[in-house]
């Protein structure tokens, strides 16, 4: 059987660098320990990542690419069980970055590329998630929805953006010390996914209410209700 190659040197840094970042936050993690835990020379790191901004910058494109194809997604959930699918591998993505949701407000007053684009990210979850409250609200008969109606989904819609955003650091607030490991990100996601799931509730169309309550009531209320 073929060896398999053995991952190029810039790879192996960003790795390492998601890893530590996530672990223990990028303000408390410096290139000589990123260095340190790979057992190179910071000469070598930083012939490949010249400062550590550009090693954030770099983590954050991978996320920015990933996120808009998972957001072009949106176009194809149908029922709840897409929605419930999209919202779930959304935080999912989120809890592979998720140094940049931890570290976010930091992160926007250093990085200029932050700065600039994660308002764009945060309009495109908006747009995203009122295009699948828009299909599961929809009717059938194609109405439009009133004046009032888009308002409120334009509330939800928001709202339930805010939520993508902050609920890594609520749980974080919560857990401090134990929320960020990798064993404890089930059952963070799964929370996340509920409380977010619960807001579409109201806003939707009679067949897709009564599907989300019981995809809702399969959750246990005494571990999700936090």
């Amino acid at each position: 059987m073929a060896k398999k190659a053995p991952r190029r040197t810039a790879e192996r840094i960003l790795l390492t660098t998601l890893d530590l970042f996530n672990r223990y936050g990028e303000p408390n993690v410096s290139t000589t320990m990123i260095s340190a835990e790979l057992n190179i020379s910071p000469g070598n790191l930083y012939y490949h990542y010249p400062s550590k901004d550009e090693l954030v910058n770099t983590l954050f494109g991978q996320f920015e690419t990933a996120l808009h194809e998972l957001l072009g997604a949106a176009e194809g959930v149908r029922d709840v069980e897409d929605a419930w699918f999209f919202l779930h591998s959304l935080f999912e993505l989120i809890w592979q970055y998720r140094f940049l949701y931890r570290d976010l407000n930091h992160l926007l007053s250093r990085n200029r590329r932050l700065e600039t684009h994660f308002p764009a990210i945060l309009m495109r979850k908006r747009t995203a998630v009122r295009q699948i409250l828009d299909t599961l609200a929809a009717p059938g008969n194609g109405t439009p929805p009133t004046l009032e109606e888009d308002h409120a989904r334009n509330a939800v819609a928001a709202t339930m953006v805010v939520v993508l955003t902050y609920w890594l650091s609520y749980e974080y607030v919560l857990n401090p010390r134990g929320a960020m490991e990798p064993a404890n990100a089930e059952d963070a996601l799964l929370r996340g996914a509920y409380h977010v799931l619960g807001m579409l509730a109201p806003h939707v169309n009679d067949e897709a209410r009564a599907h989300l309550t019981t995809l809702i009531s399969a959750y246990d209320a005494k571990n999700f209700s936090s």
